[in-house]
């Protein structure tokens, strides 16, 4: 790891904010670790060492500082664009993937082996992966315990630890004191029924605005609500269904409530929300790489805290992008909308039907063997509906991180309807590769036309966009935002063909 001794003791002297999440000092006095804004005296020099991740700090006999509370720190990554091998752990470890399975298993879904898995996370994270599941298993169980009033009981569970006995011996050991001791009020716990609301850092700046515009615009009636300060949906994580509603802080963070009735489904509904809202990102570094580019340059520029939106679930966004093939967001939204309505299953939770919300969206097993056709669209695309649904209920892996980028493509183009650019927009939104890029998307084309308002060629616009790597789903979202029409116009009329430039861009929902 290249961690400059004295760079990192500056930015804690100066308590430095944009080093938040990238560092973390320990104090071998003390046998604390903390954030760089940690309000405590700065330690001698001869006392701390550093660390790029907290699970490096807490492998190594760390605790968190009660302070500063790492949790609550951005979780970023700067390995990001360094490997994208642990970029894609690390998205596999936060969906539950060393809950139930092993390391070896981790690194055969990524097509490694477990010693260069392991390799590479010492050389990036400075903690094993085993290491970092467990930093993070204990660190949400410290948020929650903190910023809650569910039971211990509950905690433990919503935490991911496997036995409540298990949760207290971890934080005796670590902390020297019962969880219960953590707590620093003693108001009534409230049950889980209620719901809870954790706090989701991420690092500014964060255009709110541009989000929840692009969330507004394919919000599906009675599963989504979406207001300018609020945005609510229904959620079904493992036969779990729930309501998560996000509504924006102002202290760099996300406020989420989540009513779900099984806590256990709490590390997956957290996940989703981080990466719908693109919490993980450092817009900073990324808006200094592109504004390279002069014709990005005035585009960061402008929006520098613009984030690329994700999406809930890989099935549902393939199923809207087959729906928006050659018809407009709203046309598309209105499909999805007969579809929920067809096959949806209801949710029964009161602060949902106060919103006008009803249902959660269908499974894919719902799907199988239905006539989707019906609903008013083509046969073809019904069918094709119908034969996705079919794919994913027998392979539900099919939308998690490959190898790389090349061999997530490949499987997503062999899902029925789905072609190049559909795969590179589920990469983008669902397995959140930030390299994926539509190059034959027409908004994107038109955003590069030159002075006389000529568009490069597909193969044109992929050359240019090499200058843009790693994050060229970034650049993407930039050109995109330049006209908020192009985002609704983005794809070729048909998915597996080149388009032809004409006067009129073929629309498209997704």
């Amino acid at each position: 790891m290249d961690m400059d001794f004295e760079a990192c003791r500056r930015a804690f002297q100066t308590r430095d904010a944009r080093f938040d999440g990238r560092i973390f000092c320990a104090v071998k006095t003390t046998g604390i670790y903390c954030r760089p804004i940690c309000p405590a005296r700065t330690p001698k020099a001869g006392n701390v060492l550093f660390f790029p991740s907290a699970a490096a700090a807490q492998e190594a006999g760390f605790r968190p500082c009660l302070r500063c509370r790492p949790e609550a720190s951005p979780d970023l990554g700067a390995w990001r664009g360094t490997s994208n091998t642990v970029s894609r752990a690390l998205a596999l470890i936060e969906g539950g993937a060393l809950d139930g399975g092993d390391v070896d298993g981790l690194a055969g879904r990524l097509g490694v082996g477990e010693r260069q898995l392991r390799r590479l996370f010492r050389q990036h994270l400075g903690a094993s992966p085993v290491a970092v599941a467990q930093t993070r298993r204990v660190l949400l169980a410290k948020q929650l315990i903190q910023e809650t009033r569910l039971p211990m009981s509950e905690v433990a569970l919503a935490s991911g630890f496997g036995s409540v006995r298990r949760f207290n011996e971890t934080f005796q050991q670590l902390f020297g004191r019962p969880p219960g001791e953590l707590r620093r009020s003693h108001k009534a716990e409230t049950a889980a029924a209620d719901g809870i609301t954790v706090r989701l850092p991420y690092k500014p700046p964060y255009d709110w605005d541009a989000i929840i515009r692009f969330l507004s615009d394919r919000a599906i009636p009675g599963v989504e609500r979406v207001e300018p300060r609020r945005y609510a949906r229904t959620l079904d994580v493992d036969g779990a269904r729930g309501l998560v509603i996000v509504t924006p802080r102002k202290d760099g963070a996300l406020s989420a409530e989540i009513r779900f009735p099984k806590m256990k489904a709490l590390p997956a509904v957290i996940a989703r929300i981080r990466r719908v809202f693109d919490l993980s990102a450092d817009p900073t570094l990324i808006g200094a790489h592109l504004s390279q580019d002069p014709a990005l340059a005035p585009l960061v520029a402008a929006r520098p805290g613009l984030r690329a939106p994700g999406a809930w679930d890989g099935f549902e966004l393939a199923v809207r992008a087959i729906l928006g093939q050659q018809i407009t967001v709203s046309a598309a939204r209105g499909l999805a909308a007969k579809l929920v309505a067809a096959y949806g299953e209801p949710i029964d939770d009161p602060v949902a039907a106060e919103l006008g919300l009803s249902c959660v969206f269908p499974t894919p097993d719902r799907l199988v063997g239905q006539d989707i056709a019906a609903l008013g669209m083509p046969r073809a695309r019904g069918a094709a509906l119908e034969a996705l649904a079919r794919t994913v209920a027998a392979d539900p892996t099919i939308f998690t991180p490959r190898a790389d980028l090349e061999s997530a493509i490949a499987a997503l183009k062999a899902l029925p309807g789905v072609g190049e650019w559909t795969a590179q927009y589920i990469a983008l939104r669902e397995l959140r590769e930030p390299d994926a890029f539509p190059q034959a998307d027409i908004g994107l084309m038109r955003a590069m036309a030159d002075d006389a308002g000529l568009r490069p060629t597909p193969e044109q616009l992929l050359a240019r966009s090499e200058a843009w790597r790693p994050w060229r789903a970034y650049a993407a979202q930039h050109l995109w935002a330049a006209d908020p029409g192009l985002a609704a116009k983005g794809a070729p009329k048909t998915d597996d063909k080149t388009p032809k430039r004409t006067k009129t861009d073929a629309r498209r929902a997704a």
